[in-house]
């Protein structure tokens, strides 16, 4: 976990402003067409929010699939990295998590477009409330060998290796790969368990040991908003291929939203 409350990271809300907080686009699945139907339908989204936005946090699997060559990076998404662009040359800060499928980020997106890049959950306090927000991947119990095999995946070696084989073949593999770990896991992510949620009772754990207002993931790919306690809540931001759905918090209060399209 990252803790930035060291640093000047949008500690309070100029008036009228808000933050936003979406995840789980999935871009470049099933196919191209579904997959730039859904990414001009997100930047529609960034389109209606930026009036008011001061900050927007993407919190991971953004992309199926993402691995960054030297002189390399996936084909595609063009117009959602160009309007990323746009959001951060108008001055909104734009931060972005790494999922489960999009763990392989270095500094492309960082040093071409100004996105923050964040790889562990962070916590942050915004107008004095307090934040803890991350994908949500590997985190509570039962996760053990999943994290076993993050640690490799994401290890230097492993990397440095992916990175001989030629763009080509490695994103090809990648892509497949991702897009069958997604069909294995998807009838589980179908399934609301109530208070057997491995995110609630990890959010719940945490709330034990230190109080945060607003417990901010999303890998459940369901939209959900449960209470931990009078003064604490877990929000799961869902996903773009069905439900569209997002969390605006004004300064305040935070509550989940869909986008109409």
């Amino acid at each position: 976990m990252v803790n930035l409350d060291q640093v000047n990271l949008l500690q309070y809300l100029e008036p009228g402003k808000k933050i936003y907080f979406a995840s789980d686009f999935h871009l470049g699945v099933p196919d191209r067409n579904k997959s730039l139907e859904r990414e001009r339908i997100i930047i529609r989204w960034l389109e209606h929010i930026k009036s008011d936005a001061s900050a927007i946090f993407f919190v991971g699997d953004v992309f199926d699939f993402w691995f960054e060559y030297k002189q390399a990076i996936p084909k595609g998404f063009v117009r959602f990295q160009g309007k990323l662009a746009e959001l951060c040359d108008q001055g909104i800060s734009i931060f972005l998590f790494a999922g489960n499928h999009d763990l392989w980020y270095s500094d492309y997106l960082n040093k071409e477009l100004g996105i923050v890049l964040f790889k562990k959950p962070i916590e942050i306090s915004i107008n004095n409330k307090r934040f803890l927000i991350g994908h949500g991947d590997g985190l509570g119990k039962g996760n053990h060998l999943y994290n076993v095999i993050k640690k490799v995946f994401t290890a230097r070696i492993p990397q440095w290796i992916f990175r001989w084989i030629h763009p080509d073949i490695g994103i090809t593999l990648g892509k497949f790969w991702s897009n069958a770990s997604k069909e294995r896991s998807k009838r589980k992510d179908e399934i609301f368990k109530g208070e057997s949620e491995i995110l609630f009772n990890y959010c719940l754990d945490v709330e034990k040991r230190s109080h945060h207002d607003f417990y901010v993931f999303g890998h459940r790919h369901m939209p959900l908003e449960m209470n931990l306690s009078n003064q604490s809540t877990y929000f799961n931001l869902g996903e773009w291929m069905t439900s569209n759905s997002y969390l605006k918090f004004d300064g305040e209060k935070a509550i989940l939203l869909n986008f109409s399209v």
